[in-house]
This record gives structure tokens, C-alpha cells and sequence, in this order.
């Protein structure tokens, strides 16, 4: 005989113990409202699967409301601008004296450190290493997620509202789509071939390098560890170059700095995708973040966009559970779509304008030339390169 299904009931059921899943149970406890947040990782595996992290500033401001345990200003590096380089000059985007803004080099693991002890301090019902199967429900009062534990026992969590912040491979879209895949979708010809070596920085500041050999990026990490990246192709191994093989191709795309070189401890490929899911709502569920939309890494749009739907979502909750006001919930797929389709232009056009592909003619490149230093000489140029790589003003539905 099988077991009954423990039921758990909760005000918002939140699937996914990422960037958006935790911020979004941070600020509703906030506003006094309860949530069981679920994810099919151990705490362990989303502490340390390391992945990088750009912070716009507005998305600095919202974990200021961490208090303590947020350590984006402490620990990570602000940064006040990029350097655009191509035929082996240097162009270096001011962010404060364009926007008045910059960023803070703080990778997405030591957010989800911070996020994660924030709320278990607070006593947020947090469980790990729970699957979930699927969402039944969304059209009525009482949604239901079904799952199940690290065990294999079944788990009904009942809810008011449903939230997918589990991913780009998210099972809530389903019930919000119709289908797991249903999107504007679009592949790109190239990848990024990625690093992370014991070594100092190569520059203060991240090299972003247009060369006739491809793209590369120069980013950083820490005092001791350092994080590089070149354009490849998405089917290549990562393990089939040799270090020193690894070292020509970025030392090559990037004439004229001389890269501070190490053991090389972690290489990846990384697959660029532009991804927005058909539907951001239907009836009690939502879904936010890489759940939601995907985004290629060249513009750090990444998790800034995550916490900007979640702050969206979390205006529209607290009206619907507390007010019983459906006018912010029924907004809010428009309201979060607006930023969604400026942040994919800007991570297209950053890709397009940065990376080279087999297919390109001298015309083509000489027009990609004269499209950077379009941007590089030109104080407008340059003023809308800084105001979306830190951030637009986070909108409130208020």
C-alpha cells in the first residue's frame, strides 16, 4: 500500500533555491508572509557549483536588505567600468561619470551563501534535495506542487500562489506555458571556452576584446583566482587543449596586455542561448529568473534580471495575499517583460557586436570596427553602454 503524501500548506510555494527563489522568500517574510522554498539540490551543490556574478547596482541596494549576512559591499570589488578593446587599443566605459553607477564583482555562489544563511536565521521552511514532479491547480485558489524527497517519499505542498525559480530546465513553466519548452528561443554559432586559474589579475578592470581570432573576456575573481573566457565552438572539448594552447588563444586576443598566467584548475564550455518563455503567469502561478529567460553572459544581465522580476512579483503578492488586490499579479507579466526584451537587445547586441562568426565577410568586420568606435567615441554611446551594463532603474508596480 502506498503512503499518503505529506501535505505541507503554505501562503507561496516557491520552487527553485536560487538567486530568485531565496531574494523573493527574503522579501516576503518581509511583508509577513509565509513560504516553503524546495530545491532538488543539496545545499551543498548550490554553495559551491561556481558560476559568475556582475552585480548591477540596483541589485546591490536589494540585498542591503540581507543586513548582515549580505557581503556584496564587503566582499565583493566595485567596479567602475570595462574596458572595450579591439585592434589592440583600449577604450575604457566610465560608469560613474556616464550613470553615476557601477557594479560589484561578487560571483553568484557567494550570494547564495549570503541568501541561504539569511534565511535559515530566520527561520524559512527551506528544503533540499526535494524534486519536484509537477503543479496542478493554477487556475484555482489552492495550487498544488507535488514532490518528492531525498528518500523518495511523496510531498503535496498546497499554496495560495506558486513561484518557478528553478531554472532554465524548470518544471513549474510547464504549468504556466503549457509546455516546458514553450518560448522565443534563439542559438548562438559560438560558446565560451572558460577558466579559472591561481594567478593575479591581468587588469583592474574586465577586458571585454574584439579580434580578428574571436572574442575574450578577462574577468576576475579574487586577489588569487582568476576567471577567462574565449570564444570557441559549442561543440568543442573542453579538456582537449593544452594549457599552454590555453594560454595562446586568450594571450592572442588581447594584443597588448600580457596576461599573469597560472595553473588552470577549472575549464568549462559554455553555451550562449536567448531564451523568454510564451506566458510569465497563469492564474496562481508565476515564474521568474532563468525559469522565465535566459540570457546570453556577454551583458551580466544573468541574475540582475532574476532579482529584478522577483521585485516585481513581490509587489504583485502582497497585494493579492494581503490586500486580496489582483491588479498588480495581472500586471506583472507585462511589467517584467519590458525590461526582459531590453535586456535580451543589450546581451545581443554586446554578443553581436563583440564575437565573430565563420560567416563573416571584411565587409562584416570592417562594420563591426566601425560600430565600437561608434560607441567609444561617442558620449552617448558610451552613456547607454553604461546605463544598461549597471542597470536601469528597478521598476516599481506600485
Amino acid at each position: 500500500m502506498t503512503a499518503a503524501p505529506t501535505a505541507v500548506r503554505t501562503q507561496v510555494a516557491i520552487v527553485g533555491a536560487g538567486p530568485a527563489g531565496l531574494l523573493l522568500s527574503h522579501l516576503l517574510d518581509e511583508a509577513g508572509i509565509d513560504s516553503v522554498v524546495v530545491d532538488q539540490r543539496t545545499r551543498d551543490e548550490i554553495e559551491t557549483t561556481i558560476r559568475a556574478g556582475i552585480l548591477e547596482q540596483g541589485t546591490v541596494e536589494v540585498l542591503d536588505r540581507l543586513g548582515e549576512h549580505s557581503r556584496a559591499r564587503t566582499v565583493g570589488n566595485r567596479h567602475d567600468g570595462i574596458e572595450l578593446r579591439f585592434e589592440g587599443a583600449g577604450h575604457r566605459i566610465d560608469f560613474p561619470s556616464l550613470t553615476g553607477r557601477s557594479v560589484w564583482l561578487y560571483p553568484q555562489h557567494e550570494v547564495l551563501k549570503d541568501l541561504i544563511a539569511a534565511r535559515l536565521a530566520a527561520g524559512q521552511d527551506l528544503r533540499f534535495g526535494v524534486s519536484v514532479d509537477g503543479v496542478d491547480g493554477v487556475d484555482s485558489d489552492q495550487p498544488v506542487v507535488h514532490a518528492r524527497t531525498a528518500d523518495g517519499e511523496a510531498l503535496e505542498i498546497t499554496a495560495d500562489f506558486v513561484v518557478g525559480a528553478d531554472g532554465s530546465r524548470s518544471v513549474v513553466r510547464a504549468a504556466v506555458t503549457g509546455s516546458s519548452t514553450g518560448g522565443y528561443f534563439r542559438e548562438y554559432p559560438f560558446a565560451w571556452f572558460g577558466i579559472l586559474t591561481e594567478a593575479p589579475p591581468s587588469a583592474e578592470e574586465l577586458i571585454y576584446s574584439n579580434s580578428p581570432d574571436g572574442f575574450a573576456l578577462i574577468s576576475q575573481r579574487s586577489a588569487t583566482v582568476q576567471r577567462m573566457y574565449f570564444q570557441c565552438d559549442p561543440d568543442a572539448d573542453p579538456n582537449a587543449l593544452s594549457e599552454e594552447e590555453v594560454w595562446e588563444n586568450l594571450q592572442r586576443r588581447v594584443p597588448g596586455t600580457t596576461l599573469k598566467e597560472g595553473p588552470i584548475f577549472q575549464r568549462d564550455v559554455l553555451r550562449f542561448r536567448s531564451f523568454v518563455a510564451y506566458e510569465l503567469r497563469r492564474g496562481r502561478a508565476a515564474i521568474v529568473g532563468d525559469a522565465a529567460h535566459t540570457v546570453p553572459p556577454t551583458g551580466a544581465k544573468g541574475m540582475n534580471l532574476a532579482v529584478a522580476d522577483v521585485v516585481l512579483l513581490n509587489q504583485a503578492l502582497q497585494a493579492l495575499i494581503l490586500r486580496g488586490d489582483e491588479h498588480l499579479i495581472d500586471a506583472f507579466a507585462e511589467t517584467a517583460s519590458r525590461r526582459i526584451w531590453k535586456a535580451q537587445h543589450f546581451s545581443w547586441w554586446m554578443t553581436s557586436m563583440l564575437h565573430t562568426t565563420d560567416e563573416a565577410t571584411p565587409f562584416d568586420r570592417r562594420r563591426q570596427v566601425g560600430e565600437l568606435r561608434s560607441v567609444v567615441e561617442s558620449e552617448a554611446g558610451m552613456t547607454y553602454l553604461a546605463e544598461a551594463y549597471t542597470g536601469w532603474p528597478l521598476a516599481s508596480m506600485d
